[in-house]
């Protein structure tokens, strides 16, 4: 895919951002996930549960606008990178890498001197782009995603990057 030429914005989402972020994080969630996690996070995954959580998660997330559209986004938690999504038509563009680094921002700014996330061990293209960016791989363990009723266990790599030269 060409790069995108177009200005690349940065910016705290807004409430009016959530509907774009949903449709973002619905598709790549499914194109990263499906196949690769157990039945019983699939189900507990319906298109909805995107509109709900992305409406929710507002304040700890940060869009990448690209001619007036949200082209990504990702969501962070205390030391972790939850959610890294780009839209599928700037995939392969300079999106990706600049919200990980915002993302490895957030972290920083927050305190911590190592980021963490996890990939589901099929998601051999995101897996790609992390150890691309300077991640390293620890390994794999068992990621307890929310489920309907309880936690689903999800063989994932877990991903560390060190924040400080320390």
């Amino acid at each position: 895919m060409s790069p995108d030429i177009r200005p690349l914005e940065l910016r705290p989402a807004r409430p009016g951002d959530a509907e774009a972020v949903a449709g973002i994080w619905y598709q790549g969630w499914g194109d990263g996930h499906l196949g690769n996690v157990p039945d019983a996070l699939v189900e507990a995954r319906p298109r909805n549960s995107f509109d709900v959580r992305a409406a929710q998660r507002v304040m700890d997330t940060v869009v990448a606008v690209v001619g007036g559209q949200v082209a990504g986004f990702i969501m962070v938690a205390g030391d972790e990178v939850e959610q890294v999504y780009v839209d599928a038509p700037h995939r392969g563009t300079a999106v990706a890498s600049a919200l990980l680094s915002a993302a490895e921002e957030r972290v920083a700014t927050a305190g911590y001197r190592q980021a963490w996330l996890a990939v589901v061990a099929g998601n051999s293209r995101a897996r790609r782009f992390y150890a691309r960016q300077g991640w390293r791989d620890e390994g794999l363990f068992d990621h307890h995603a929310p489920g309907r009723d309880e936690p689903v266990l999800v063989p994932a790599h877990r991903y560390v990057k060190d924040l400080t030269d320390e």
